[in-house]
């Protein structure tokens, strides 16, 4: 985590310095083309190289890590989940500007999920109930201890707290404030995952999921991977799905009253966060949140 007291750092990254360090460090991509992929989200850059491979670039140091955390776990989870994840072929070192490590994958063909083409279809969210499922599954007997070193703790709801009520505070007027701070007060409330942790996404939101032919084909960005509680990955139920999409989702997954409910303040305060940091600026990040946000109020 970047201290609040040092200035976060914020590298130009543009094709000129994909092409340079690909000259430097993988020569056999140096005469690829590249297209900037755009939107990408608000961690990485990412590149189109050539037609079968992609680059991703930290923006910042919120994302150092993720290069390497993929490069170790999606080849061992990848043959065990029924959607396609991305295959790393390779993690650059930093240089020439860039202070951080980066990553190459195989390029994933699909669409980015929209909740106008996937957000009612019971198939798609039983589909992607069958992904996490899956991830929870994998393993089980080889997941290692989390520890701060390896990246796999992620987040708890109360490390949101302070940020999350001020948040509230902030969109009083925008959105119903006794209703979030209600919502948010029972998931800080709600009894913890009381049984072994296992593998969660981390970061499970419709710009994370690729749709191929009208059904989701592909998860992508697993920068949040980590051990423990998966109610953090229930988000896509808020961000995708209708309340049809959520029963059936919720149904196939069989998630309890209490790790709904934590999920519901996952979606709340990541909700929260996005809309305060981009909606003035970005319409399409606040039609987004502000679904997201009252999809967890509705429950």
């Amino acid at each position: 985590m970047v201290s609040a007291r040092t200035p976060e750092v914020r590298p130009t990254i543009d094709a000129v310095l994909v092409r340079r360090l690909l000259d430097a460090q993988f020569p056999q991509w140096a005469a690829l083309p590249l297209t900037l992929v755009d939107p990408a989200g608000s961690d990485h850059v990412i590149y189109r190289l050539g037609g079968e491979l992609a680059v991703r670039l930290p923006r910042s140091a919120y994302a150092v890590g993720q290069a390497e955390k993929e490069f170790r776990w999606l080849p061992r989870l990848a043959p065990h989940l029924p959607l396609a994840v991305p295959v790393p072929v390779a993690v650059g070192e930093p240089g020439l500007g860039l202070p951080w490590p980066w990553g190459v994958a195989r390029w994933l063909e699909g669409e980015v999920a929209t909740a106008d083409a996937l957000g009612d279809s019971s198939a798609a969210a039983v589909a992607l109930a069958r992904f996490l499922a899956a991830l929870q599954r994998f393993a089980p007997a080889a997941v290692p201890a989390a520890t701060a070193h390896d990246g796999l703790c992620g987040w708890s709801l109360s490390d949101r707290d302070r940020a999350t009520r001020s948040a509230i505070a902030e969109v009083d007027g925008v959105f119903d404030a006794r209703a979030m701070t209600a919502l948010w007060d029972a998931a800080m409330s709600a009894p913890g995952w009381g049984r072994a942790p296992v593998w969660f996404h981390g970061d499970f939101h419709t710009g994370n999921l690729l749709a191929t032919d009208g059904r989701p084909s592909a998860v992508i960005d697993f920068g949040g991977l980590g051990i423990g509680d998966p109610a953090c990955d229930l988000m896509i139920a808020f961000t995708l799905m209708t309340a049809r999409g959520r029963s059936a989702f919720r149904d196939a997954l069989g998630t309890d009253d209490a790790t709904w409910l934590r999920g519901r303040g996952w979606a709340l305060a990541t909700g929260l966060n996005a809309y305060t940091a981009h909606a003035a600026t970005d319409p399409r990040v606040a039609a987004q949140t502000t679904r997201q946000i009252n999809a967890a109020l509705l429950g």
